[in-house]
């Protein structure tokens, strides 16, 4: 007897613990019979906006589904042919009781319901999951539209050198089109890249390379570009894993054009270290310089320190102006440079002053000297007078170990220059007289 109970009570118990999952389900659940509802589960009593089953069961399924959803949702119902047959997933279209549209994910399986062919259908609300698809596409447009109006170049490049895409300020500091870069290894660019001096940079020795081989993140480092427009611009950039948390992340490069800013900076430190009517080295520079080469002897060759003076230059500035005296000393600024050897020095001290330092002349300063004098005394046409100027040179050569400090140094070369100034002038008496 307790035997027999037990085993009529076993399909009892399953058909509540159905019914109970049922009800309790998270997902709607929903039976309809000759396209008449005639079970809603309170999950789909909220999925539809109604205040209970009563509302929804006895109503069309049509009632509830959008319209352009009905024809897809019979379609694949009607494909069922036996008891426990289930259609494929599908999303379509319900109808909220407030009149708005929820996007839900559905599967049909054929049944019996009290006897009769029926429907059971599961509906799984999208509305979430389609509101994070939405703001995902929506920060995509949105971070594609801050992107595209950004000043920086901003690049985009797979583990495998490709890149993937490239914003119109890339573009324009490139000088390239889109399609000329988009697709194209990094290393094999149609661009020039150069170091900091100007020398060319591999691309292989470029910071994202770096970057795609180790992941590692680089930052504020600086490399010109020669693009297409052959012109060249100086940029300053970063690089990093788009996503750090992906091994295999692609690597975002982001750069600004520093090109005027990389100029005026040049020219500041030029106006600083240079004399502004001669373009010399300016008087601390050119003693900073000597300072330097005798402070770091292993760094350099200072062989000679020469101090150049015009003879006669207070009677060309007051004879024919301060124009004229400009001029000369622009001139003799020239020639200075040109007959000292690369790697010399040459600077202005101030008035007609003028300071060289010599390197590595191996055969002593003498033969320097000479070429320096003869080209100062070459005529100069200033302002059309013909003008003839001589220069008084003094010498102090400098030995390795040699004791002495840069003020000694530049004292004993103008002491030399002065002794030199007043031979020359005894001569030209004694040959006057």
């Amino acid at each position: 007897m307790d035997e027999k109970k037990t085993m009529v009570g076993d399909p009892e118990q399953a058909a509540e613990r159905y019914r109970s999952l049922v009800e309790h389900s998270p997902d709607a659940i929903c039976v309809h019979e000759r396209g008449v509802v005639v079970y809603l589960n309170p999950a789909g009593v909220r999925l539809v906006g109604a205040r209970s089953a009563d509302e929804i069961v006895g109503r069309p399924v049509s009632d509830f589904i959008a319209p352009d959803s009905v024809a897809s949702t019979l379609a694949r119902i009607d494909g069922l042919r036996g008891n426990g047959d289930a259609s494929e997933r599908a999303v379509l279209t319900l109808l909220h009781a407030d009149g708005g549209r929820v996007p839900v994910q559905t599967v049909s399986v054929l049944t019996v319901w009290q006897g009769r062919r029926a429907y059971q259908v599961v509906l799984h609300d999208l509305s979430a999951q389609h509101a994070a698809e939405q703001a995902q596409r929506r920060a995509e447009q949105h971070f594609s539209a801050i992107v595209s109006q950004l000043e920086e170049g901003v690049i985009v490049i797979s583990r495998q050198g490709m890149i993937e895409s490239i914003n119109p300020a890339a573009l324009r500091i490139f000088g390239c089109r889109g399609g000329q870069l988009v697709g194209a290894r990094f290393d094999r660019l149609p661009l020039r890249m150069v170091d900091t001096e100007g020398v060319p940079l591999p691309a292989i020795r470029h910071p994202v390379a770096r970057t795609m081989a180790t992941g590692e993140p680089v930052t504020r480092f600086v490399f010109g570009v020669d693009g297409t427009d052959h012109h060249r611009r100086w940029l300053t950039g970063s690089c990093r894993l788009l996503d750090p948390a992906d091994g295999t992340s692609p690597v975002v490069s982001s750069f600004t054009d520093i090109t005027a800013t990389r100029a005026s900076q040049r020219e500041l430190q030029y106006q600083a270290t240079h004399d502004g009517l001669t373009g010399l080295l300016n008087r601390n520079t050119i003693l900073s310089a000597l300072d330097t080469a005798l402070a770091h002897p292993a760094g350099g060759t200072l062989s000679a320190v020469l101090f150049v003076d015009l003879d006669g230059f207070k009677a060309i500035n007051d004879g024919h102006g301060h124009v004229v005296g400009d001029v000369v000393l622009q001139v003799v600024a020239q020639r200075l440079r040109r007959a000292v050897r690369h790697g010399d020095l040459v600077g202005r001290l101030g008035g007609d002053e003028f300071l060289v330092l010599l390197c590595g002349h191996e055969i002593g300063p003498g033969p320097i000297v000479r070429r320096l004098a003869a080209s100062v005394a070459e005529p100069i046409v200033a302002q059309g007078q013909r003008l003839a100027m001589r220069a008084s040179i003094g010498v102090t050569t400098i030995a390795p170990g040699d004791p002495r400090t840069a003020t000694e140094i530049l004292h004993d070369a103008d002491t030399a220059m002065y002794r030199e100034k007043a031979a020359a002038s005894a001569q030209g008496r004694s040959t006057a007289g």
